[in-house]
């Protein structure tokens, strides 16, 4: 097995760091097109999500002597050290120089990118122009970096590494159940990597093995399903359980605002919700939703409305079924209003005649808010329309998360199933 194939997923950036491997290991092949190799290459990304593991891959394979370069405290000679390390480089090339974490080098934002330590890089880089020395940089936001730096000519390529989702993040889950002993065969590594998607590598790993962590504690033979959706709720959710006494009409008040948002979601956009649960900490009110990601974030204005009448669902379906104010959907309402904000103010929808601006007169501040309940009623009568006229399913879920406590979305599909029929 070489050093990438213990990289699970990303296949596309993998062929793109095979062919620079490539090009450092075989580079009389690339020469006679007159190929020149690239002087370095940036991976950029949250943290966690295997950017290290691809840089030392690159390493491994390439055959080359590698020089590390990490910060690791408050030191007034970083300078001098990103200095050796280059030098050092320069005295065995063919080699390769690996700055990691290069945005902790400095202490510096996107507005003071002038700092010391990234000159000197600038520096290293440019004096290597006439020796055989790659540079591999790793950063966790690329912004923390100025734009001389990280231009064509020093870092010649710049790959984002995105948090796993889809066959990615089944592939991860289904890896890190490999790493543990007994877990369950029924355990649905599709389903767990629908909770955990768009999560870092690292944790994947933490969920997984908190879930054995539950299984252990409760002396059972194997992990279960059920293990790792309670390490899910505690790690990823901030949900863990509650072994406090609740009163009841509590958990119904919050079971019944949840399903108001889950059954909205679904039909509006199916198959959307990841999870739903009432877990919660002790002390605290409020469940838990998990919406499934749109793939392009570029929405359009009818996924934004429909984000709307789902976040007032909570309100709606209490107002329904209990005909009181729910107390618990300020958070809610506050996101629904900055959202149908944004439609009058800056996306203009009732002309550009509200277009957000510096020194609004009086008669445009109030049409604006004019517009902006108008539209918050109208999402809100949407929302209260579809709960209505699926009150069966409201109901069901409802009564589902009392008894379950949480929902996934292969228990959601069954239940609008099972309404279906009636």
């Amino acid at each position: 097995m070489n050093a990438f194939e213990k990289i699970i997923g990303y296949e596309d950036i993998k062929e793109e760091l095979y062919r620079v491997c490539d090009i450092l290991k075989n580079p009389k092949k690339y020469r006679k097109f007159g190929v020149v190799p690239p002087r370095g290459i940036l991976l950029y990304g949250e943290p966690g999500s295997g950017k290290t593991m691809m840089a030392n891959a690159i390493i491994s394979e390439s055959g080359r002597m590698a020089f590390t370069l990490r910060k690791d405290g408050m030191n007034g000679n970083f300078g001098s050290q990103i200095r050796k390390v280059f030098d050092d480089a320069k005295e065995v090339a063919p080699s390769i120089v690996f700055l990691d974490d290069m945005d902790k080098y400095a202490n510096e934002d996107e507005f003071h990118l002038d700092a010391d330590e990234y000159v000197v890089i600038q520096s290293c880089i440019d004096e290597c122009k006439l020796e055989d020395v790659f540079v591999f940089g790793t950063v966790n936001c690329r912004y923390q970096l100025p734009d001389s730096l990280i231009r064509a000519g020093r870092f010649d390529n710049s790959i984002e590494v995105k948090a796993p989702t889809g066959r990615d993040a089944v592939k991860i889950v289904e890896y890190y159940l490999n790493q543990k002993k007994n877990v369950d065969k029924n355990v649905d590594a599709e389903e767990i990597a629908r909770l955990i998607g768009g999560c870092s590598c690292a944790e994947f790993e933490t969920v997984i093995n908190e879930a054995g962590i539950y299984a252990a504690y409760q002396q059972k033979n194997k992990i279960e399903q059920e293990d790792i959706i309670k390490a899910c709720m505690r790690k990823i959710y901030d949900s863990p359980e509650c072994i406090s006494y609740r009163e009841n009409s509590s958990l119904v008040n919050v079971a019944l605002h949840e399903a108001g948002h889950t059954v909205i979601a679904e039909l509006l956009n199916p198959g959307s919700v990841n999870l739903v649960s009432i877990c919660r900490h002790t002390g605290t009110t409020k469940g838990a939703i998990s919406l499934k990601k749109p793939d392009d974030f570029n929405l359009s204005r009818k996924q934004m409305e429909n984000r709307v009448i789902e976040l007032l669902g909570g309100k709606a379906a209490t107002e329904i079924i209990h005909g009181v104010v729910d107390t618990g959907c300020v958070e809610d309402l506050d996101k629904a209003y900055i959202q149908v904000t944004r439609f009058v103010k800056r996306l203009c929808t009732y002309g550009f005649d509200t277009l957000e601006s510096h020194n609004p007169s009086k008669q445009k501040l109030d049409k604006t808010d004019y517009l902006v309940a108008y539209e918050m009623e109208r999402y809100y009568q949407e929302a209260k329309r579809l709960l209505v006229e699926n009150r069966d399913f409201l109901e069901s879920v409802t009564e589902e998360l009392l008894k379950n406590e949480w929902l996934t979305y292969k228990d959601i599909a069954k239940i609008k199933r099972d309404c279906a029929m009636l």
